[in-house]
């Protein structure tokens, strides 16, 4: 089974721009999780919505209009799907989507961005523990494979400059602590449990100052997969040069 995670900083850009569908296609994906898509399915063309053999799900935030959102494409149809997490409070920003699959429990999340100020970093902490809470209690029923952006780098290895970047929203320790948290309680990293610390990997880069073409990134996209699914892990991946966002894809397979 293959999977693929991307934020596209905003789905109707990101699909506009020469290539997309082609690349969308021909990844020869079961499931396509994307982050950030700032757009609501009435707005989307037929195109969009049901890309070659995928049915779309969406999660839209009620708050404000062309900001975060997700969405997955499956070519076959989930036992059942459901957006948001449970509480008033984490339910308005459209930042996940959860699909109820024969073998695991799938997770499509957009963690939120905690830059801003303390007011939001502190959102952000508490909506990862919400989070938590939740796959934990999915993961009772059926191992659990995690996607999505989760707006943090866990170790120096994880981004070009950590010491320029070790007061900053996106590297602080208590955000790190939560991957380290994770990782304790059984969700593998699964880019690193199959490729090692392999150095210079990255799945965003500010527009500002060329650092793209300088590689002066951060890995902060990630797919985890609960220990039970350990054994069936078969690849994981980045595609730094797909360019139709800030942000690039990163995939996974497993031997179901």
């Amino acid at each position: 089974m293959k999977l693929i995670s991307f934020n596209v900083n905003g789905l109707r850009a990101a699909s506009g721009k020469p290539g997309f569908f082609e690349w969308f296609l021909a990844s020869g994906a079961d499931l396509v999780a994307l982050q950030e898509t700032k757009a609501r399915p009435e707005q989307l063309g037929e195109e969009i919505l049901s890309p070659g053999p995928y049915r779309s799900y969406f999660s839209s935030p009620t708050v404000k209009k062309g900001y975060s959102g997700v969405a997955i494409f499956a070519k076959e149809k989930p036992l059942g799907v459901t957006a948001e997490l449970p509480g008033d409070k984490w339910a308005q920003e459209g930042r996940l989507l959860h699909a109820e699959l024969k073998d695991f429990h799938f997770l499509n999340v957009y963690f939120p961005n905690g830059q801003k100020d303390d007011e939001r970093l502190d959102f952000k902490m508490g909506y990862y523990e919400a989070f938590f809470e939740f796959a934990q209690k999915l993961r009772a029923s059926k191992p659990v494979v995690v996607c999505g952006d989760f707006n943090v780098a866990h170790r120096e290895i994880d981004l070009a400059q950590p010491e320029y970047y070790s007061e900053t929203s996106g590297f602080l320790p208590q955000e790190r602590e939560f991957v380290t948290k994770l990782i304790a309680n059984g969700y593998v990293d699964t880019f690193r449990h199959l490729n090692g610390d392999l150095t210079e990997q990255y799945t965003w880069w500010s527009y500002r100052g060329g650092d793209k073409r300088k590689n002066n990134g951060w890995r902060i996209d990630y797919f985890f997969a609960t220990s039970e699914l350990a054994p069936k892990l078969a690849k994981a991946w980045i595609e730094p040069k797909i360019r139709f966002s800030d942000h690039c894809p990163i995939g996974l397979e497993l031997n179901l």
